[in-house]
């Protein structure tokens, strides 16, 4: 409790500092934000790798690791599913299509605008189709995923090096490599628990940079019925939807979602939850009591392919983007898209800003007016924090909710 009232005074002070509107000082939190995503995203790679291939070499392909992977994936299916459900309903509802938008930005421009240096090869970035976005996760040398941060090629190789250590039989070499894997680990975990000692002074520095893009004007009007169907999308899963999975599964959301607000609040500000996985695996082990060895299979598993907020996001824009462009939205479509959404989300990496640019190759390969998306950006630094918050929270149930069955 007291760590997380620590963290609201953070949120309350770097608030202020942003709405001053002070040149110098926004300067200074830019910077302080940027070293802190960078960290974060430093360690959750090695975070990534080490838990999965450690998880895997000790617990190898019995039951428990075939139980494991198996509840992982049935609930990340249901609740992505779930999540762009509920956009689709809601944009029925909301009926987006007389939406009236002032000067939207070329193609040309939209494309041309750079793309963030996090942002690698297995987001769905840019011009590249959707089928070239799955083939990059087949590595085809084992230097590369860690030089471009591939989530699941390194999630592809972490899962073969644990197997295989599984199957080596037992010998000192094994024990050796066995130790020394689990040692490493131990020592990013101490370095991990010291960059959130600090913490803080990063909460105050992402507060600012949220107050102050917003009190230049981020949000746009024109877009109105489209944001209120992603955001209101997302609320409803946050608040309704997983916690009534806890639910049925005899778990209390309420403790469940007090012992995780830390890794929750941490996503909403890094905006990315593989950046947020050290924080997300810490908290589940110490604060909500997942066994270590669920923790650290299921949240790095989940962090990859389990994304309700990206499924909703991928859905509601491509209608809309669809529907803008004069193409016809039935219920077949909706229902098509619905898979495609699913599908995509479970594909697309937890960096800042994976889940649009996934979204923008999905359009340009089937033709839609992606100009759209030019008028979409401004309003999706929000959007992003929201949809990565709703991320980890569904990290966390499906953690939780496997934990139980498994006890």
């Amino acid at each position: 409790m007291k760590n997380f009232s620590l963290w609201i005074g953070a949120l309350v002070v770097g608030a202020i500092l942003g709405l001053l509107q002070v040149e110098a000082v926004d300067a200074v939190m830019n910077v302080v934000a940027t070293i802190y995503t960078r960290l974060f995203q430093l360690l959750a790679v090695p975070t990534i790798v080490l838990a999965v291939t450690t998880t895997m070499a000790t617990m190898g392909t019995g039951q428990n690791a075939g139980r494991l992977f198996r509840r992982t994936l049935t609930y990340t299916l249901l609740t992505t599913i779930c999540a762009a459900a509920v956009g689709a309903v809601l944009y029925i509802l909301a009926d987006p299509s007389p939406l009236s938008i002032a000067q939207p930005l070329p193609s040309h421009e939209v494309v041309a605008q750079p793309l963030p240096s996090h942002v690698g090869e297995g987001s769905g970035v840019g011009s590249v189709s959707f089928s070239d976005h799955l083939l990059s996760i087949i590595p085809n040398n084992i230097v590369k995923p860690f030089l471009e941060g591939n989530v699941l090629s390194l999630l592809l190789l972490a899962f073969a090096a644990g197997i295989g250590l599984s199957k080596l039989p037992e010998s000192e070499n094994k024990q050796v490599v066995l130790k020394g894997l689990l040692g490493l680990q131990e020592l990013l975990f101490l370095l991990i628990r010291a960059l959130i000692w600090t913490l803080p002074l990063g909460i105050v520095a992402f507060s600012a940079q949220l107050a102050a893009q917003l009190s230049a004007g981020v949000a746009a009007e024109s877009i109105g019925r489209y944001v209120l169907v992603v955001l209101l999308g997302n609320a409803i899963q946050f608040f309704i939807v997983l916690p009534l999975f806890l639910l049925l599964r005899g778990i209390n959301p309420i403790r469940t979602f007090a012992r995780m607000s830390p890794a929750v609040l941490m996503a909403l500000f890094t905006k990315s939850s593989a950046a947020t996985l050290p924080v997300t695996m810490d908290t589940a082990e110490q604060r909500l009591g997942v066994r270590r060895e669920v923790a650290r299979f299921v949240l790095p598993l989940c962090t990859t392919i389990n994304m309700n907020g990206c499924a909703a996001f991928i859905l509601v824009t491509s209608l809309f983007t669809m529907q803008q462009g004069g193409m016809p939205v039935t219920l077949g479509t909706i229902l098509l898209w619905l898979v495609i959404s699913v599908v995509s989300a479970i594909g697309n990496a937890g960096v800042p800003m994976g889940c649009y640019f996934l979204t923008f190759s999905l359009m340009s390969g089937i033709g839609a007016p992606v100009a759209i998306l030019g008028v979409i950006l401004p309003i999706y630094t929000i959007i992003d924090m929201v949809e990565t918050a709703e991320n980890v929270w569904s990290d966390s149930c499906v953690c939780a909710m496997t934990d139980k069955d498994l006890s």
